[in-house]
């Protein structure tokens, strides 16, 4: 547990959160994937953060790369450091996260899984299977969850995981949702103040409600993937980002912005990534 002063925020505003997720930064600079450069499309994404808001933290929800090696992370590490906030990286299913804590290990961009900042505290989770595109929360990750919930009853909570938790009404999809979701939303019904859990993986923008709950998902810095699709398909729908701000008194309001433009290279006739 860290107990932060990362923030300046004080009781009477809200936090911004800024949550980015699924960049896959590829091995070399200028490589292309479903023919887009994905890095280019995240350093957009950033510098348009940069300018929209101030920030007190950053969530980087996973798949960080789409080949693990320690240069895309270098690469992603300098362009979060022009965010010049507070960053919180957590792994998906393309990362390898041993790579992720050798770069990104210092004071301000880390794998820290826990922050409190004012009234609330920032959980992060690791959802990934080794070797495999699915998730699940191990039973040391639910531990560390409700030991957070249980040593900080007088904090909101907002949860972050890189595999999504309710089904998304894409077969192929659901296929890879956090196996034991059911166990991970029946332990966040018995902590009221929990209150948010977001993830990426999907490349699509959700918002959805369970009592007291908000489930939310980013769209990806990169390509979206097709809504309400029975198999892999992609939209032209451009890149993007979500803003979250979290009030003292526990309400949460967040909305997604995107670039400009829609994504006219993207291969839309591909099969898979």
């Amino acid at each position: 547990m860290k107990q932060s002063a990362m923030t300046q925020a004080t009781e009477e505003k809200p936090l911004k959160i800024l949550q980015i997720t699924d960049l896959h930064i590829l091995p070399e600079a200028g490589d292309t994937m479903l023919g887009i450069d994905t890095e280019h499309y995240f350093q957009a994404v950033v510098q348009q953060a940069r300018t929209d808001n101030h920030y007190d933290l950053v969530l980087v929800t996973g798949d960080l790369t789409q080949h693990p090696c320690p240069a895309s992370y270098q690469r992603i590490l300098a362009e979060l450091e022009k965010l010049h906030t507070p960053c919180l990286c957590l792994p998906g299913n393309h990362d390898d996260l041993a790579l992720m804590q050798q770069v990104f290990r210092g004071p301000v961009i880390s794998c820290e899984k826990q922050v409190i900042l004012a009234g609330w505290q920032i959980i992060c989770l690791n959802s990934q299977i080794p070797g495999s595109p699915c998730g699940r929360l191990n039973a040391a990750e639910l531990e560390f969850l409700e030991s957070c919930l249980r040593q900080h009853p007088e904090h909101f909570a907002m949860i972050a995981v890189h595999h999504h938790c309710l089904p998304t009404n894409s077969e192929w999809m659901d296929t890879m949702q956090i196996e034991n979701s059911a166990e991970l939303l029946e332990l966040l019904a018995r902590y009221p103040k929990a209150r948010a859990i977001t993830f990426g993986h999907i490349h699509q923008d959700l918002h959805s409600k369970l009592d007291n709950l908000e489930i939310f998902a980013a769209p990806a810095t990169c390509f979206q993937f097709k809504l309400d699709s029975r198999e892999f398909a992609l939209e032209q729908t451009p890149p993007g980002y979500r803003s979250f701000s979290l009030h003292p008194d526990g309400r949460i309001t967040s909305e997604v912005l995107r670039l400009p433009g829609l994504l006219s290279e993207l291969q839309m006739n591909s099969e898979g990534y």
